[in-house]
């Protein structure tokens, strides 16, 4: 069996390391199983891109597309042309695509379009919200693809509604947390840690990035002046966001209590998480992250595609408007927080299922 396994940004490369992990050990166990990486370019600024690959060992990409920067429509037409060519060239048995990034959607299409099998990795998650891109990426790869692998039941609800038949949806846990747990013993104390004096659980770690909460600068600094007002005399360290970085240059924003970082790498930021008294973050990966740490996280969104970081988890939806937080932070400046307990089969042996399901199917 010929796998091509396409990655393209950030949330990609945590979840496809530990599946190439498992499909070599499989390989190297005597299985019939090789695959091809494309990395697609849509994150091309280091950070997002190379040092993570580094980080979390990934092999070298066979193929680069890359089909970075543009619009979302100008990126997502450079991804199927080029994948387009590369599967040509390079005919698998089947595409697995992971999460809900563009490079997701235009490469699942691609595929379909050349009768090629797609297996769609984190499938079935929803938001309900068709104002984030994420959302409609999912709903076309979910539309089209031939198997379903997902990370928990309300995903297989969402997928069953929707018609999908029960024999094409696996129920296989978390990749993320293969990750998570396979790196627990290589954190990185980053640099800004001596930097600016952290010391464990005695900070608040902040991640920023979605246009309802950072496009407007005069909404940013409610937000930002709402969390440093609830915090009490904790440090509060913000690892900027490329695009939130110029809006807060141009805003000239400056508090004692603030400490800015440029993005950091996976281990890192994983140090950081995990040494944090809670976290406050718009990223839905970060809420599962912070729900296996067992640390305090608040999202401020209006909704989530991954409730079970709520209703199990550590994680609790706060909304967009900033004064909502005045609700919440008190109660984990002053250890009230709720105890959350890791979700089903998020065990840190995900990938290992996902290789033995498409063994049995594609083989």
């Amino acid at each position: 069996m010929k796998i091509t396994i396409v990655a393209g940004a950030r949330p990609n490369f945590m979840k496809v390391s530990p599946i190439i992990k498992s499909l070599v050990a499989a390989r190297d166990g005597g299985k019939s199983i090789s695959y091809r990486l494309v990395h697609t370019g849509q994150h091309y600024d280091k950070k997002m891109s190379e040092d993570f690959f580094q980080q979390l060992s990934i092999p070298e990409p066979d193929v680069n597309l890359e089909a970075g920067g543009g619009t979302q429509a100008e990126q997502t037409a450079a991804i199927m042309m080029r994948f387009e060519k590369e599967l040509q060239e390079n005919k698998p048995d089947v595409v697995l695509v992971v999460g809900d990034v563009t490079s997701t959607m235009a490469c699942t299409i691609t595929s379909k379009k050349l009768c090629i099998p797609v297996v769609h990795v984190e499938a079935g998650i929803r938001s309900g919200d068709m104002t984030m891109p994420e959302e409609i990426n999912r709903i076309v790869t979910d539309s089209i693809c031939d198997h379903f692998f997902t990370t928990s039941e309300t995903a297989n609800e969402h997928l069953a509604a929707s018609g999908v038949a029960a024999e094409r949806i696996h129920f296989v846990g978390n990749t993320m947390i293969d990750t998570l747990l396979q790196n627990l013993d290589r954190l990185r104390q980053p640099e800004c840690w001596k930097n600016f004096n952290l010391k464990e659980k005695n900070y608040f770690l902040i991640t920023l990035h979605r246009p309802a909460n950072v496009d407007d600068p005069a909404n940013l600094k409610e937000l930002l002046d709402t969390i440093l007002d609830q915090t009490g005399d904790h440090p509060v360290l913000f690892p900027v966001h490329p695009r939130t970085s110029k809006i807060l240059a141009n805003m000239n924003y400056k508090h004692p209590r603030l400490f800015q970082t440029d993005p950091l790498g996976y281990l890192e930021f994983i140090y950081l998480v995990k040494n944090s008294k809670a976290v406050i973050t718009d990223s839905g990966g970060i809420t599962e992250e912070a729900t296996v740490l067992a640390i305090p996280c608040l999202t401020l969104r209006d909704s989530t595609e991954r409730p079970e970081t709520i209703t199990m988890g550590t994680n609790q939806l706060v909304g967009t408007n900033p004064k909502n937080l005045v609700h919440y932070l008190p109660k984990i400046t002053a250890g009230e927080w709720k105890e959350g307990r890791v979700p089903p089969l998020w065990d840190g042996k995900t990938s290992g299922r996902i290789i033995e399901k498409l063994l049995q199917i594609y083989s």
